[in-house]
């Protein structure tokens, strides 16, 4: 039973410590639709050479 508390207190500190760092640059709000979503196209493929 102590090793899943220890899992999880360790799992927890790891959260904190990847959302501390990433500071505004993390987005929370989940899946985008619509105008909000920033999709950037895909540059053309160049011919291939003959």
């Amino acid at each position: 039973m102590w090793k899943i508390v220890v899992g999880f207190v360790v799992f927890a500190a790891i959260a904190l410590f990847v959302i501390a760092k990433g500071g505004d640059s993390i987005d929370m709000s989940g899946e985008k639709h619509g105008t909000e979503a920033t999709h950037t196209p895909e540059p053309a493929a160049s011919a291939a050479p003959k």
